[in-house]
């Protein structure tokens, strides 16, 4: 059980990544379009809008890849020092910590983007609805968070880190 449900969030992780993928090529082209334009006197208009929206669709589509391959910042001055079982207990607690987070941010979201539809909240030179991307932030938050639950999990198990294998994959393609 525990293997398809990590297929199905590895599944959910690439699409929440695929999503950050996106954000990404949408804000560079706005970027080299707003540049460019303003070399010749006509900037993008509402540039600024959709870049800080492309900006949350990079930041929260990316965070289930980065904690799924590991690469979330870990200071690990003390842990050759702590014996494998304190070292493996400090992993399950920051993952349920950080399932725990990004649930609360999820929730949080949810929260603000019914006031946003309530109030028919937009961005300010475009209008571009609000709420469209507060709920994007709940979808990614969830995602996130699941994978971090599913980590927690599999810790507790003994079964290892999910992804771990991903990690290595991409560490491989990029030598």
């Amino acid at each position: 059980m525990l293997a398809s449900l990590d297929r199905v969030a590895a599944r959910l992780v690439r699409l929440a990544a695929l999503i950050g993928t996106i954000g990404l090529l949408v804000e560079v082209v706005v970027i080299l379009t707003d540049v460019v334009g303003r070399g010749f006197g006509e900037p993008l208009r509402g540039a600024q809008d959709i870049s800080i929206m492309a900006l949350v669709l990079i930041v929260f589509g990316g965070m289930a890849l980065c904690d799924r391959i590991g690469g979330h910042i870990s200071v690990d001055i003390f842990e050759r020092h702590f014996p494998g079982w304190m070292n493996r207990g400090a992993d399950i607690v920051s993952a349920v910590l950080g399932a725990v987070v990004f649930a609360l941010i999820a929730w949080t979201m949810w929260e603000s983007a019914a006031l946003s539809e309530m109030l028919n909240l937009s961005t300010n030179i475009i209008n571009l609805p609000k709420a469209w991307f507060q709920y994007a932030v709940v979808v990614l938050s969830l995602v996130t968070a699941l994978g971090m639950a599913l980590r927690a999990v599999s810790l507790s198990l003994g079964q290892g880190w999910p992804g771990r294998d991903e990690a290595e994959a991409l560490k491989d393609t990029a030598e």
